[in-house]
């Protein structure tokens, strides 16, 4: 029974900004003491997490997809590998009313778990993982979604987000990516809202909690955590909630945390005391 609990965000944390899993970081996750419940927390899609589930050798467990939005039992003997034991979904014709004016120009695509995405135009080449299909207008807005993503490729991060800004969403959950990306979801649905329920049903308590993150979408789950790491690569927003910051992802920046987490574990302490007491170690050397 696992008695502590560590959520890894993917891109630009576990994998790096080429979107490759390292031998390095592969070999440290696969080191963890079985004790330690590994949950994958990402913004991908399920399509675009199971090969990663798979290549961590992660059969078992929980993993959280779509910012939260959705929860999986990872299971060897069922016909995709997983049950989704939870899902989260919102009327999505409110806010992409909004956001067809605000962004006129924008890339709209509405998730269909398990499948892929019902897109307003094609995403670039290698975005959306999973089937992609142009539909009307109409079919968009037409059920409620665990998730809608709009993307403005010409655009900058920052220019992308003021304009975000300036649409004023309310009642929805959001977060702006590295590029001009946004994910919007159910009101009140995070990471950390899926990890909370994944924590009660290990039976993990608060303190044996480690979270690991690079963008806005970790904000809250490093909030959540006992300890919340942010990646080297992250913005300043990140790092400054973080009670550490790690190395770059390009340079494996998560293996030396990985290993703190397993000392940690393997000495029988807290993970906020044997995480930091690591990282005040590493930083005298």
């Amino acid at each position: 029974m696992a008695q502590r609990l560590l959520a890894l965000d993917l891109d630009g944390t576990t994998l790096n900004h080429m979107g490759e899993l390292s031998d390095g970081v592969r070999d440290a996750v696969q080191a963890l003491p079985e004790d330690i419940a590994v949950v994958i927390a990402t913004g991908r899609s399920i399509i675009a997490t199971t090969p990663i589930l798979d290549a961590l050798g992660l059969r078992q467990g929980y993993a959280i997809c779509s910012n939260g939005a959705l929860t999986l039992r990872l299971d060897p003997t069922a016909a995709e590998g997983y049950s989704i034991i939870d899902m989260v979904t919102f009327d999505p014709q409110s806010v992409l009313e909004k956001m067809r004016v605000a962004l006129p120009d924008a890339l709209i695509a509405v998730e269909e778990p398990g499948v892929g995405f019902k897109v307003s135009k094609h995403f670039p080449d290698g975005e959306l993982m999973g089937e992609s299909r142009e539909v009307e207008w109409d079919e968009l807005i037409a059920h409620p979604v665990t998730r809608v993503t709009l993307r403005q490729p010409e655009a900058t991060a920052e220019e992308f987000m003021e304009m975000v800004e300036r649409a004023g969403l309310h009642g929805v959950s959001y977060a702006v990516g590295w590029s001009a990306w946004l994910d919007i979801n159910p009101e009140g649905v995070s990471k950390a809202s899926a990890l909370e329920l994944v924590r009660r049903q290990l039976r993990v308590e608060p303190i044996h909690t480690v979270a690991c993150g690079d963008q806005r979408n970790d904000l809250e789950m490093l909030h959540w955590a006992a300890w919340g790491v942010a990646m080297g690569n992250a913005p300043d927003q990140v790092k400054a909630v973080a009670d550490e910051v790690a190395g770059h992802v390009d340079d494996d920046g998560l293996v030396p945390v990985l290993e703190a987490v397993a000392q940690a574990a393997r000495e029988g302490v807290a993970f906020r005391d044997g995480v930091e007491s690591a990282a005040t170690a590493r930083l005298e050397l």
